[in-house]
């Protein structure tokens, strides 16, 4: 048997695990770690309306060790403590599933294929560039995920597939956040809490926003243009996926013509997405108020659509069994961060990456410091809830080993973000949204990230080199 059959017979032998079975490793990971790193706590005090980490304050105190009936409480616990993205999720697709129901859908899809059929490129090239604008100036982020079966299916529709669709939502979002230039939620709150101005360095952060955003359109586009050309180089050709898209040809989809009642329901959804971004930016508004906004649009589009009362209901119902794998992945995965929470270690594991940073200087410093905040985002995913750990300890670390607190803004900025394409305490959750197994989304993204962390270097370098 020549070596290639040999090994096409060892491949088809080897099973990748389920998505819940990986999440469930990393659960059982984090709980091990439990037993292993000793338990502390920083001090903390309230600055500024924001609780932040008293310099100096590490103590050792009593952890808990999480058992193997502590690993399953966290699951259930996950799901509670993750509950508003959970039916965000349902009424998110709620409202989708009644457009696609009612014919709105496809019409859509069909009409955006008539204008972009042999221009599909610049399509992407488009909403990447509005998404990476919006996670960089308002901090848009969660507020995409009922957004993935829209694109996911234009995307299929259009000869491409789905991770495609789904890439250029997240990867284009999660760039545009980590490449900051307004967000709030990160470079607002890092640079209160290191004391330097607010929004101060622009110029340099659009730079890395430029550098960041070509890479990830590149890569992307890259990959699209290869399934299209020949689409078993998809890595997800003949997988079952998670979301339940249109099963039309793109020549079915192409003949469907927009109705009056497509129209209207349209509109809907066109001003469901203005409030949006109205409420997100101007009225504080978050998954509870958005999840309600989609509820509200998935009646009004049921009732134009001409569906009864009981016909609305059963599409929530119907709906909500389409997107139970995405709630369930969600659960899941928020279960690594619990046991993490609850064995006491996350500051212990702030406190030691520090002290790596302790005795070095220049750019070796400024390196390590992307380092140390690409690791600590394993732990503490949330952008606002790390500047609020980590600032307090490397804007004064900054100070002692040469480096400007604007870089140690920097550092936070790029580590919070970009990992978060890449790290499972993130990726299980937005597999799970997107219906693809994180096994292919990891062969899809990996070299991606590496490129990225590359980049991540060389800016960093930069910006200590030139004063920044």
């Amino acid at each position: 048997m020549s070596s290639q059959n040999q090994n096409a017979s060892l491949a088809s032998k080897i099973k990748i695990p389920n998505s819940f079975v990986i999440i469930f490793i990393m659960i059982v990971i984090a709980a091990v770690m439990t037993w292993i790193i000793p338990a502390g706590q920083f001090d903390r005090v309230v600055a500024g309306g924001r609780e932040v980490v008293v310099q100096g304050s590490y103590h050792a105190v009593e952890g808990v060790k999480i058992g193997p009936i502590g690993v399953f409480k966290a699951i259930v616990d996950g799901f509670t403590a993750a509950s508003d993205i959970i039916f965000f999720i349902v009424f998110a697709y709620g409202f989708v599933f009644a457009l696609m129901k009612n014919g709105t859908f496809d019409a859509m899809m069909g009409a955006v294929m008539r204008r972009f059929q042999n221009n599909a490129f610049l399509l992407f090239l488009v909403v990447m560039i509005i998404f990476g604008l919006l996670g960089s100036t308002m901090g848009m982020s969660e507020e995409t995920y009922g957004m993935f079966p829209i694109f996911i299916g234009l995307a299929t529709a259009l000869g491409y597939d789905a991770i495609v669709g789904g890439a250029i939502v997240t990867i284009a979002v999660s760039t545009g956040f980590a490449s900051a230039t307004l967000n709030p939620f990160t470079i607002g709150v890092a640079q209160g809490i290191a004391g330097v101005e607010l929004y101060s360095g622009k110029g340099y952060r659009i730079l890395c926003w430029f550098v960041f955003m070509t890479i990830a359109i590149t890569y992307i586009l890259s990959y699209a243009a290869k399934v299209k050309k020949d689409p078993t180089k998809s890595l997800v050709y003949g997988e079952k996926l998670g979301i339940n898209i249109s099963g039309l040809t793109k020549e079915e989809l192409m003949s469907i013509q927009l109705t009056g009642k497509h129209k209207l329901c349209g509109l809907v959804f066109l001003a469901t997405i203005a409030l949006l971004v109205w409420g997100t930016t101007t009225q504080g508004w978050y998954i509870s108020e958005i999840a309600t906004l989609f509820l509200i649009a998935m009646v009004v589009v049921g009732i134009i659509g001409g569906n009864t009362p009981n016909e609305i209901a059963e599409n929530f119902v119907f709906a909500a069994k389409d997107m139970m794998f995405g709630a369930l992945m969600v659960g899941m995965s928020r279960a690594i961060l619990i046991v993490l929470e609850q064995g006491l270690i996350i500051d212990s594991v702030v406190y030691g990456l520090s002290q790596m940073l302790n005795g070095t200087s220049g750019v070796v410093s400024g390196v390590l410091m992307v380092v140390v905040q690409n690791l600590l985002n394993f732990f503490i995913p949330s952008g606002s809830g790390q500047a609020a750990v980590s600032m307090p300890i490397m804007a004064p670390l900054a100070d002692l080993v040469g480096l400007t607190r604007q870089q140690a803004v920097l550092a936070f900025q790029f580590g919070d973000g970009y990992s978060n394409m890449f790290w499972p305490t993130s990726v299980c959750m937005i597999c799970g949204l997107m219906g693809i197994p994180v096994n292919k989304w990891y062969k899809f993204v990996t070299p991606l990230f590496v490129i990225m962390f590359i980049a991540q270097i060389v800016l960093m370098s930069v910006a200590v080199m030139i004063g920044f």
